[in-house]
């Protein structure tokens, strides 16, 4: 029964996969369709057969997350969570087998690894930075991950600064993590760990004598925090945000300015006209 369900959960993450590609190639300029990724008619016409949603809607619904945040999944499925270094060292084989003139675009330059340490059961939970062909696809996918897929306090201390890199002056959403959580990326073009960005100490809390100020949403930490939160309740309310410009109120009207500005950029940046849905991997 296990390995049905791992079977029918690869098969969803492939489903996936090809929707965030397609949509991806979609916003591009010029865009590129599915029958020019999958260049080989053969491939295509099994693709489609077998995963037809992905054809049908990746002009009308976004994805919740960029595609190697799908094969992260896949390979922590595959080789099972506790194995941090097989993990870490598979996603750089996986890496190191592309064609990077085709493909470095679609490539994360990091993974992390978050955890308790208060206890000998330490579940890690993985995450990679954001990969998207360019500044607005980029822009895109960060505000489709708030709106959909994000655990809710990751995506409010995102939108804390999103997408101007610049702190709202009217909304906190900042969190802080508990001192017995771990959360540590590592590079995966070089083999070697990777200290927080100022980015990531803003918004979570992190020690680091870092400057470099990144995208906001576009850290791995970002993807392994909210997989921590979703499943480990308590150290989510421990870090739940406590700022006097947070509220509920404020989030929801931060959110709704979000989806807003995301759809007036599809509009004028991706050619997309975007009814508000996002893709539901089948």
């Amino acid at each position: 029964m296990l390995d049905l369900n791992n079977q029918v959960r690869q098969e969803a993450l492939v489903d996936e996969i090809l929707h965030s590609i397609f949509f991806l190639g979609r916003v591009l300029k010029p865009s590129v369709s599915p029958e020019s990724i999958l260049s080989r008619d053969e491939m295509l016409n099994d693709l489609e057969r077998r995963f037809p949603l992905p054809f049908k809607l990746y002009s009308s619904q976004l994805p919740r997350r960029s595609p190697f945040s799908c094969v992260l999944d896949m390979i922590v499925l595959l080789l099972g969570r506790q194995n941090e270094t097989l993990i870490i060292d598979r996603l750089r084989n996986v890496i190191s087998d592309l064609n990077p003139d085709e493909s470095r675009d679609l490539v994360p330059s990091t993974v992390c690894v978050s955890n308790k340490t208060d206890n000998k059961d330490q579940v890690k939970y993985y995450g990679v930075s954001m990969s998207a062909p360019g500044r607005y696809p980029r822009r895109f996918m960060i505000a489709a991950s708030c709106l959909s897929s994000w655990d809710r306090y990751v995506a409010g201390a995102v939108m804390t600064y999103f997408p101007n890199n610049k702190k709202k002056t009217d909304f906190d959403g900042t969190i802080k993590l508990p001192q017995h959580v771990r959360c540590q990326a590592f590079d995966l073009l070089d083999e070697k760990s990777k200290p927080p960005c100022r980015s990531c100490a803003n918004m979570f809390g992190l020690e680091t004598v870092a400057e470099n100020v990144s995208v906001y949403g576009n850290c791995a930490e970002v993807e392994s925090l909210t997989n921590l939160f979703k499943n480990e309740v308590d150290v989510k309310e421990q870090a739940r945000p406590t700022a006097p410009k947070y509220s509920d109120r404020k989030r929801e009207s931060v959110e709704k300015q979000v989806r807003g500005e995301l759809k007036n950029l599809l509009d004028k940046e991706g050619d997309f006209t975007w009814p508000g849905n996002f893709y539901p991997p089948q």
